[in-house]
């Protein structure tokens, strides 16, 4: 009886390595400006896409539930009360990412291919990274925050903090293509965040 339980914990850390031991920061480091917040969409039950997937046909994708929702909302709440009112927000073509990110409610999304998800397309991962470090490194240093509504596999080619769904990593522009990460965002309410 023990274990399966066992055997699946272990397997559970092998997909979300050290999320708890990555430098948790207050969400206000988020208004600084020349940072960056790659967030992966809210919760979205499942796992991957279906095969019949079409990229602007949600009812092909696994899309957001109630919670997933609720999270992206409160998320964007928590993010309006430290002041990060002007952020310039993008997001991944997938429905789930694009909801997450209207639901923030930090201004208009624009829709980004190079935030897609490679997960079930691998030959579009260098296609997509190489183009998002092209986007990164052309942000001003001193610019407003941007935020970035992807996937996991995209925020895993940036730093090893696997984010959870609804969590993310903040990085600090630099005028490179590696942006420096600075750490991760709570995705629960805690004070001071």
């Amino acid at each position: 009886m023990r274990k399966p339980l066992i055997l699946a914990l272990v397997a559970m850390s092998w997909f979300f390595p050290a999320w708890a031991d990555d430098p948790a920061l207050p969400l206000s480091e988020l208004a600084k400006p020349g940072r960056v917040l790659m967030l992966r969409h809210a919760r979205a039950p499942g796992f991957g896409d279906p095969p019949n997937f079409v990229i602007g046909d949600c009812s092909t994708q696994r899309n957001l539930d109630a919670s997933g929702r609720a999270q992206a909302r409160q998320l964007g709440t928590r993010l309006r009360a430290v002041g990060l009112t002007n952020a310039r927000v993008f997001s991944s073509q997938w429905c789930r990412a694009l909801e997450t990110a209207r639901l923030l409610d930090l201004g208009p999304v624009e829709s980004m291919p190079a935030l897609n998800s490679f997960f079930a397309r691998p030959d579009d991962r260098d296609k997509n990274l190489d183009a998002l470090r092209s986007f990164l490194a052309t942000l001003p240093i001193d610019g407003r925050p941007v935020i970035l509504v992807t996937h996991q596999v995209v925020v895993n080619a940036f730093t090893e903090a696997t984010p959870p769904a609804g969590g993310g990593s903040v990085f600090q522009i630099n005028g490179t293509q590696t942006p420096g990460w600075v750490g991760v965002i709570p995705i629960q309410a805690r004070e001071g965040s």
